[in-house]
This record gives C-alpha cells, structure tokens and sequence, in this order.
C-alpha cells in the first residue's frame, strides 16, 4: 500500500485512532466540570439559567462519553493486536497503570453517571450534585492515570530491565516520572481551553443567527472568561514543559525547532519558518531571529541548545513534521490569548453579545482547542520517535509480526467504520448544539413519582427527549 511497510501502517492506525479518540475524552474532561460548575451555580444563586444550560450541556456530554468509552475500547486492544513486542516488553508497566486507571477513574464516573443522568428528580438536587462532581473527578483521575503511563514512555525511570522485560521496582517514581507533572497539567488545562471554545463557538453560532437569551449571553461570557484566565496559563505551563522536554528529551526539541548545527560560541536562534530537510540535513527558506531560540528555551541570551547533528540519523525525529505541528499549536495559542483578550475589551465597552466580528471570530475558533490537541499530540508523539519507550525500546522492535496485506485491510476497516460511526456521533453533537438550550418558560415543573411526569427510563432515547427535563425550576 503506497510503498508503505506493516510498521508504518501499524502506526498510521494507531494515530487514525487515537487522533478520533482523544478528541472525546478532552471535550468529556471539560464538560464534567463545567456541569460540576453549573450544578454549583444553580444550587447556590437558584438562577433558573445555569440550570438550563445543565440540561442543554449534559445531552451533549453523554453522546461524548459514550463515543470516548468506545472508542478507547479499540486502542487498548491495538496494544495486543499491532503492538505485541511492546507489550510483552513493557506490559508490567503500562499494564497496572491502565487498570489503575479502570479500577478508580472508570468504576467511579460508571457508578454516578446514571445518577448525573437521571438521577434529579429521584435523589435530589444536593445527591446529585454530588454525582456530578464525582463524575468530574472521574474524568481527572483518569487523565492522570493514562498521562502517567504515556510519561513514563517519554521519560522512563523506576525500572529494572530483566531478561528482556521491563520490571517495576519503584512504583511512585515509576507514576511521578520527570516529564508526568508538565504533561499532566498541559493536558488538563487543554481540554479545558477547548471545551471553552466549543461552547463559546455555540453561544456565538446562536447570537450570530438572531437567538438571543439569557442561557446563551451566559455561555459566551463564562467560556470567555475562561479564555481570558487559562489560554495564557497555558502557555506559561507550556514553556515549562518545553524546559523539561530539553532536558530529557533535546532530541525532540532540536527536531521541533528545526535547528541542526551550533556556530561556536554563537546563541541559537528561533526559525519561525521554514521547510525542515531531513535529506539535506537543513531547514530550507528559513525566516530566523537571531538569539531568541536560546532566550526561549535556555533563558539565556549566548547559551546555545543541542541541534540535530549531534544525534545519529537513525535518532533523530521527523523534523518536517514536528516543526509545524507545534507553530500550529503555538499559533492557535495566541489566537486564543488573543480572542479572550478582544472579549474582555468588548466586556467593558458593553459589546460582548452584539459585535458580529467578534462573534464571527468566536465561531471561528470553536474547533481551535480540538486542533491544538491533536497538533500537540502529533508533536510529542512523533517527536518521540525513533522510540516508544524513550531510550529502551525503539518503535520497529515493538510492531506485531503482521503483513502489509493484513495492515493494509485492517487500517481501511477503521478508516470506514470510524468516519461512519463517529461521523454519525459528530453529526448528532452538532445537531444538539444546533437545537440551542430550552429555556424554562412555560415548562411544568415535574417531580416524578406514581402518576406523575418523570424522566424517561430509555437511555438511549434520552438525549432527544431530554435528560431530567422535568428537573425542579428556581421556583419550586
């Protein structure tokens, strides 16, 4: 298939996958807390309006987590099926960290999300907030879990190598590994920041098209807020991480930075653009400045940083591609800082809800979030390479003995089956958002119980009826 090996293939699959998957588990961290958020709002203030945006909201939380759960099912199987050397040599690592992962994140939003469901009218609102707040926790747990099994395979530490076989012997340094902290909180902060502006692009979208009300004029103003405070935290989360990076891995950094060879005695500096050549072994039609590569990444105005010359050609990561895809992410981060930005100066003069170029720009940047996930993502992952386990196993020893042929079959499979199915679920999302939240007028208060209206007992027939649309009002 297009001159293409079972290794490139097996890795093509895998990032077709987990470039599907980790876009819904990103929205999932985000919308749990931000329904957390909401839940907390209405409990205290009993505005009728947070309450409505919880139920606009958790329709489109709960198509999302199960795409995720389904999605993330067929990874965790690859590891088997494509990707058996690197289990059988590493399986005593990631293994326990994924089933940490089952054993605390996911019994723990299982056992509450039916309850955060359809669970308000039956237990309460003080129960279910709750609920919802340990369905929120869940999400967090794990993404600590699964960024401490993927950390460890960028810094590996806390390890013996046994006949072959990685061999924990130290499980808190294996967990808290030098690069987790960084990743951890990059990630996090990331489903946040695009959780923010997807419902910031659906507030915008509805204000766009004539549909003003109070649930929509609040989504715009707390995703921008969200915005204002947490893009430019990023950023500085970023810049450490981009420290810890250069340490243990210079490699990757000297590939993303396009930088090739040191002058003596000379500062690096930073290529803004340019056409990385791995055969040429330089970056064509580079644009520079001088000295700030070393200011960014040294913090120092002579200190240069390793180039790419002084790792062996079969050790250096694909520069062409890690190049760009950071200046994507790096890009839609100032795009970002700089939405929050304009919001905030429209906030003061009065014009947040009525400037149709802000709003067009808000609509704009509702995928942003999503696409810097997965640039960063391509980034540390293919910046990783030639390795899946930093150091100690490369990626061609840790592929399936599989051929092109059956690569060939089981990639096209996926690529069919996944642009079906979560075609559909991405169209169903979007049809939720289109709908725009209800609000509460003329609705009749309903408590359940014998004979009176209740939440339907139909899971999957919820999202469209809507779940606990009868929930109590401000009023009652």
């Amino acid at each position: 298939m297009f001159g293409w090996e079972a290794l490139d293939l097996a890795r093509i699959q895998f990032a077709f996958t987990v470039s599907f998957h980790i876009l819904f588990p990103a929205i999932t961290i985000g919308l749990a807390s931000y329904l957390a958020v909401l839940e907390g709002l209405w409990l205290k203030t009993r505005e009728q309006v947070y309450l409505d945006l919880y139920h606009f909201w958790l329709k489109i939380f709960a198509v999302n987590f199960g795409m995720g759960v389904v999605s993330g099912i067929v990874m965790a199987y690859q590891f088997g099926t494509n990707w058996s050397n690197f289990s059988t040599f590493a399986g005593s690592v990631t293994g326990p960290l994924l089933a940490y992962e089952v054993l605390t994140a996911f019994f723990l939003e299982a056992g509450f999300l039916g309850v955060m469901l359809f669970g308000l009218n039956r237990v309460g609102p003080g129960l279910h907030f709750f609920a919802t707040l340990m369905v929120a926790i869940g999400t967090l747990i794990s993404t600590f879990w699964i960024l401490a099994s993927n950390s460890w395979m960028h810094t590996p530490q806390g390890h013996a190598i046994v006949d072959g076989k990685v061999i924990p012997v130290d499980w808190l340094a294996v967990i808290f590994n030098p690069s987790f902290p960084y990743r951890l909180l990059h990630m996090a902060v990331a489903a946040y920041l695009a959780t923010a502006f997807f419902v910031g692009a659906s507030a915008a979208w509805h204000l766009l098209h004539g549909h003003d009300n109070p649930a929509l004029r609040k989504m715009l103003s707390m995703a921008m807020w969200m915005a204002l405070l947490v893009a430019p935290l990023q950023a500085v989360i970023g810049d450490f991480h981009g420290l810890n990076t250069l340490k243990h891995q210079p490699a990757k950094i000297a590939a993303i930075e396009g930088h090739w060879e040191n002058r003596a005695g000379e500062p690096t500096p930073l290529i803004l653009v340019g056409w990385p050549d791995m055969q040429r072994e330089e970056t064509r039609f580079a644009v520079e400045i001088p000295v700030l590569g070393s200011l960014i990444l040294k913090h120092s105005l002579s200190e240069p940083i390793p180039a790419l010359k002084e790792f062996a050609p079969q050790d250096r990561p694909n520069s062409t591609v890690v190049f760009w895809t950071f200046r994507i992410m790096v890009g839609l981060g100032l795009l970002m800082i700089a939405t929050g930005l304009w919001s905030l100066w429209l906030r003061r003069s009065g014009g947040l809800y009525q400037s149709r170029r802000f709003l067009r720009m808000a609509l704009l940047m509702g995928p942003s979030g999503l696409l810097a996930i997965l640039a960063g993502w391509f980034t540390t992952e293919i910046g990783r390479q030639p390795w899946v386990v930093h150091g100690l196993l490369r990626t061609r020893d840790a592929v399936s003995a599989h051929g092109v042929t059956e690569m060939s079959i089981s990639l096209a499979l996926f690529v069919v089956v996944y642009l079906a199915v979560f075609g559909v679920g991405f169209g169903y999302v979007l049809h939720l958002v289109h709908k725009g939240p209800q609000t509460d007028e003329g609705r009749e208060p309903a408590h359940g119980g014998a004979g009176r209206p209740r939440t339907p007992a139909r899971p999957l027939s919820a999202p469209e009826e809507g779940l606990d649309e009868g929930a109590p009002s401000a009023r009652s």
